[in-house]
């Protein structure tokens, strides 16, 4: 299992990683691994607003539908548009090509509630 140290994690299984004013969201190696193979997964369009801990999409797996959660507050700017016709890039490359979406974040303060890596780790028993 995978836990890149670069980033920060939220208690439902989603991270985030930071550069600039932007942050790049997705689920975790651990949470794909959970729901299995990943089948469909519905993104908000560029300009919705998100709220820290809200649902901003669904994903669907052979296992279980589960919502997607928003770690930080702020606008979507873009959404991974490969999630449309190849979902299952969220198994192979969670941390990588399998990001969801990219968000102008508007509160930097919320990062400072979210885990870092040996705090996630922990969370999941690892």
């Amino acid at each position: 299992m995978n836990f890149p140290e670069n980033l920060k994690y939220t208690t439902d299984h989603e991270w985030i990683r930071v550069e600039g004013q932007f942050g790049w969201v997705g689920i975790t190696d651990y949470a794909q691994s959970e729901l299995g193979d990943v089948v469909y997964v519905e993104l908000p369009a560029a300009g919705v607003k998100v709220e820290k801990g809200k649902s901003f999409g669904t994903i669907e797996a052979v296992k279980a539908v589960s919502d997607l959660f928003a770690p930080i507050a702020g606008e979507v700017v873009e959404i991974n548009t490969e999630m449309k016709d190849h979902p299952e890039v969220v198994n192979k490359d969670p941390y990588g090509k399998g990001w969801m979406v990219k968000v102008m974040i508007t509160d930097f303060t919320q990062l400072d509630t979210l885990l870092d890596v040996q705090a996630y780790k922990t969370l999941v028993g690892k």
